[in-house]
């Protein structure tokens, strides 16, 4: 069943409170970053997944052999089974704007999701995301609140690429929020900051002000 197709922690939300849905990154689980998103607002609900490939005992969201060299065999259709999942627990609660957090591979997995489901989230902030080639165009992306966040220093997910995701969010019409700092791949408790921030701003329809 969709709504089982991940061991996951699941909060709900007070009625039109957001719904977030939370993203561990590789060798974390449902667990890492749900007591987070409980704190940002505690009248939100909170979906947590935890990744069902296993890579070395590490969990992890789809496959990859190598760092920044993704399974292209594999990944669709981990993307198709987590924008099920998604859609049927956000199905749930109708009146809930969908929000996403994710880190390394929790944000990957949520960059992906939202370029094959452009309409599946009202909000989401990527930690650390590493998408290793140019997406072409995707519709449905205008208005779209991103907030995405980045070490300059990053061995992972060097700048360069990080900058290349921006400039692509930028060019298809979403409404791109940055937070960058010096260190690497860990995460700076100013970006634990800025994503509360992010998601506890009041709600407006994609594309309005907030």
């Amino acid at each position: 069943m969709s709504k089982d197709s991940y061991q996951h922690l699941a909060h709900p939300p007070e009625t039109g409170a957001p719904l977030i849905f939370a993203f561990h990154g590789t060798g974390g689980d449902a667990s890492q970053f749900f007591s987070f998103a409980r704190r940002i607002d505690p009248a939100a609900g909170v979906v947590s997944p935890t990744g069902d490939v296993d890579e070395n005992g590490a969990a992890r969201f789809f496959k990859r052999s190598g760092e920044g060299v993704y399974d292209m065999k594999d990944l669709p259709q981990r993307v198709e089974t987590m924008s099920r999942f998604i859609k049927v627990h956000a199905a749930d609660h109708p009146s809930s704007p969908v929000y996403g957090f994710g880190y390394s591979n929790g944000a990957n997995i949520l960059s992906f999701v939202i370029m094959a489901q452009a309409g599946l989230f009202d909000r989401v902030a990527l930690m650390h995301p590493l998408i290793p080639w140019s997406p072409g165009p995707v519709d449905g992306l205008q208005g779209l609140k991103v907030l995405l966040t980045a070490g300059r220093a990053d061995p992972i997910c060097p700048w360069p690429l990080t900058e290349r995701l921006i400039t692509w969010f930028d060019a298809q019409g979403a409404i791109v929020e940055t937070l960058l700092h010096n260190g690497g791949h860990e995460i700076a408790l100013d970006e634990y900051r800025a994503v509360t921030d992010f998601l506890k701003r009041p709600h407006r329809e994609r594309g309005d002000a907030t």
